[in-house]
């Protein structure tokens, strides 16, 4: 297996796609190669760790919308109603919701490059909460781009695209009609930010061929921790991301 080039720098990447596209498993996959390397990692969840107002955005989800809470799964499937609610004034909400979380990703980036890491991974990023939006509108585009100045750009941005069908199989929580949608609207992100890598759809274990072989050659890293853990520990959750887990803990919604 390849090996990592050398850098002084921290650097970070993001994973974003349509829920059910496999983001956790592939970020799994790429801190356990690393952990291996021996290289430090710092996991940052977009929903708990950089969202703001989030138990107020979720309880309206439920409340409001009579959406379900929770995460959805192939034997407990759930129908949540936050982020596929489509209206003009749900989108000045999100436009006010995203320049603040905008704010919170700019402040939470430059603390984390800050850190002990070698690489610092985003589980969502901002472009995720963007493909939210009618992209299609002018208005619209012309926001996107000044939040895409305003935000720290990752060394790499993964978009794991998915067959909208399989994806919400494997995570059922929303109708097939909008992952369909929404997998559109990363398409025409990506053209609109450009510079994001697209990984076609594909098996698990190509998507992860293809995302390490990307990472070996797009990104570097600075000489090998040989740690008793190759994960960096967070001291204060309150203060730092959380540590890599197998699974994530929080839905994504608005």
């Amino acid at each position: 297996m390849g090996t990592f080039r050398n850098s002084s720098r921290t650097k970070f990447v993001s994973f974003s796609g349509i829920d059910g596209a496999g983001k956790s498993t592939q970020i799994e996959n790429l801190c356990a190669q690393l952990k291996e390397d021996g290289h430090r990692v710092l996991l940052i969840r977009f929903w708990d760790d950089i969202a703001k107002l989030t138990g107020l955005r979720e309880g309206t989800g439920h409340r409001i919308f009579k959406g379900d809470k929770g995460v959805g799964s192939p034997s407990a499937p759930i129908e949540r109603r936050d982020k596929n609610v489509r209206s003009r004034f749900m989108t000045g909400v999100r436009l006010f919701l995203y320049s603040i979380d905008a704010i919170s990703v700019r402040s939470v980036v430059n603390k984390a490059l800050r850190s002990k890491a070698d690489l610092v991974i985003f589980d969502r990023y901002i472009y995720d909460e963007l493909a939210n939006l009618p992209l299609h509108k002018p208005f619209i585009r012309a926001f996107v781009r000044l939040i895409i100045k305003f935000v720290p750009t990752p060394d790499t941005s993964y978009l794991l695209d998915a067959d909208p069908v399989k994806a919400r199989a494997r995570k059922p929580e929303y109708p097939l009609e909008f992952l369909q949608s929404n997998r559109q609207s990363y398409l025409d992100l990506c053209e609109l930010v450009g510079g994001i890598t697209v990984i076609a759809p594909m098996s698990i274990q190509e998507v992860e061929r293809a995302v390490l072989g990307h990472a070996r050659s797009e990104l570097s890293f600075g000489n090998p921790r040989r740690e008793s853990d190759g994960a960096l520990e967070s001291r204060d959750r309150r203060d730092e991301p959380a540590e890599l887990e197998s699974q994530r803990t929080s839905p994504t919604a608005s």
